[in-house]
């Protein structure tokens, strides 16, 4: 029986639900390794997240919600970073209590190394596709996935308006 309700638009959708059941099957899995530092896509984020957005000096309480996981995880996710030596915890400027978490040198370079390896072997087909695209499209194409997963939409920049 076909599914009348996605329309035309099944294609993409069993292409998302399939790129989802891959990636929700590794997520946690610790199954990478850097100089003998084994870790997970979701540490990996968490690194990614920490050096693209330094200069806020976020508690972890703020990261994890941008992040869209809960506290805890985030925490337990922070503890492993750190006992693997990739993070540090440091008070936040002007504050006693809240805590910020920053990525050390050991970490810059682990991700360094993934960002290399996951830009060839997985986003640069992607992006050769999506680079056919108009910025305007592939702006449609953000908003599209950020609304089915009741996301907030990024702001527009002046290249995407």
């Amino acid at each position: 029986m076909k599914l009348e309700w996605m329309g035309d638009h099944r294609d993409v959708v069993e292409a998302l639900i399939h790129y989802c059941n891959i990636y929700a099957g590794v997520y946690r899995i610790e199954k990478m390794q850097y100089e003998g530092i084994t870790y997970s896509y979701s540490q990996i984020q968490v690194l990614e997240y920490l050096l693209e957005n330094e200069e806020r000096n976020e508690n972890m309480s703020s990261i994890a919600q941008r992040l869209g996981i809960t506290r805890s995880n985030f925490t337990k996710i922070i503890n492993r970073l750190e006992r693997k030596g990739l993070v540090e915890r440091v008070r936040a400027p002007g504050s006693r209590r809240d805590l910020c978490v920053c990525v050390n040198d050991l970490g810059r370079t682990l991700y360094e190394d993934y960002a290399k390896g996951v830009l060839k072997r997985h986003f640069e087909p992607m992006f050769r596709d999506l680079d056919k695209l108009t910025p305007e499209s592939r702006a449609i194409v953000r908003d599209a996935l950020m609304d089915a997963m009741g996301g907030v939409r990024p702001k527009r920049t002046e290249e995407t308006k």
